[in-house]
């Protein structure tokens, strides 16, 4: 520590500081979420800069409300480019706040979606109590914090909690609609699949806009545990099966998956895939897309995303589960049985994942 300088070590506790008080900004996402706020600024397209004063009386049109708290959340939140903060240029005091595109993301859209499921699934009660146990992962490793603070794993307890797995299903479609746009205009790998299966498809959303991009697929398979397929719409062309991906998956040309390799062992993984390749006829391929770990670490919000995502499987759904690399996703699909594997990046947190038998 000698050579530091005086200025570095201000900067030093400065930055400390500020990623001990960090937990401010996902709680502070958390209220303006469930106060409505992004939808009430927006306004249909709007987005007229409003005063918390006018914030309150959108969401809280009784009356009511403390208007100086919310504005300390939301000049928190215009920090961190969540709101554009309008001062008057008068000596008035009045700040005025309306969203940037980061804040746009939590506004409903015309189909009912946003990211704002996400984030309210993610500071759920159950979620919360187990966040003080990470380093419990660390120490034992046999066991997820999840499971210590709510004494059973996260699927088996949504799976009790019909709130839950509703609010789950509603952020994993807030987020695989816009996935699924960006990929289905770039990625052409389902041009000859005439049998696709969706493992782990939740609601159904991927397969439903895949068979409309391409109706050459004439048949889907949404499959996923009986109680989540359960409560799936119909879809014209889609198939919902209920079962357990660790004992058979159905047969298909082509198995697509998202987000479901990351949070299980890599011999879960290599237990999943092994059905894939079971499942799949020679020259069929297992398209996965998973969150992919840059070989080096670095402070770009890509990898800051994925780093912390990775933390968020260790701590609630597997603590050997992970984000991976590309290298470790290709060695999983050899040992699992597939010879060839391609990655494609068509998106900033997903990546696309060919594993051809």
């Amino acid at each position: 520590m000698e050579d530091e300088t005086a200025e570095s070590r201000n900067k030093a506790r400065l930055a400390i500081m500020e990623l001990a008080n960090m937990i401010s900004v996902p709680m502070s996402l958390n209220a303006v979420v469930h106060l409505n706020v992004p939808n009430a600024i927006w306004q249909g397209g709007a987005n007229t800069p409003l005063s918390a004063v006018q914030t309150l009386s959108r969401v809280l049109p009784s009356g009511g409300g403390d208007p100086e708290n919310l504005q300390r959340i939301l000049r928190m939140l215009t920090s961190c480019v969540v709101f554009t903060e309008h001062l008057d240029s008068s000596d008035s005091p009045e700040r005025k706040y309306s969203l940037t595109d980061i804040g746009k993301t939590l506004v409903t859209d015309p189909d009912g979606l946003s990211y704002a499921p996400y984030v309210l699934q993610h500071h759920q009660d159950a979620l919360m109590r187990a966040w003080p146990l990470v380093h419990e992962a660390v120490l034992n490793p046999t066991s997820e914090p999840f499971v210590k603070a709510n004494g059973e794993p996260a699927y088996s307890y949504y799976g009790k909690k019909p709130e839950m797995n509703g609010l789950m299903q509603k952020a994993m479609s807030g987020l695989s609609v816009p996935f699924m746009r960006a990929i289905l205009n770039s990625y052409d790998g389902f041009k000859e699949v005439k049998k696709l299966v969706d493992v782990g498809g939740s609601a159904g959303d991927c397969l439903r806009m895949i068979l409309q991009k391409h109706p050459h697929v004439s048949e889907g398979i949404n499959f996923d545990l009986p109680e989540v397929v359960a409560k799936a719409p119909n879809i014209p062309g889609v198939s919902h099966v209920g079962g357990d991906m660790f004992e058979s998956i159905p047969a298909g040309d082509a198995i697509f998956m998202r987000w479901i390799l990351t949070t299980w062992t890599d011999d879960e993984c290599k237990l999943i895939m092994e059905n894939c390749y079971k499942a799949l006829p020679v020259g069929g391929k297992l398209i996965a897309c998973e969150p992919v770990l840059p070989k080096e670490s670095d402070d770009s919000h890509r990898t800051r995303a994925l780093l912390e995502g990775d933390i968020f499987v260790m701590t609630i759904y597997r603590a050997k589960g992970k984000h991976r690399t590309e290298e470790e996703f290709k060695q999983l699909g050899l040992s699992a049985g597939f010879p060839h594997f391609r990655a494609f990046y068509f998106d900033d947190f997903y990546t696309v994942m060919e594993f051809q038998k």
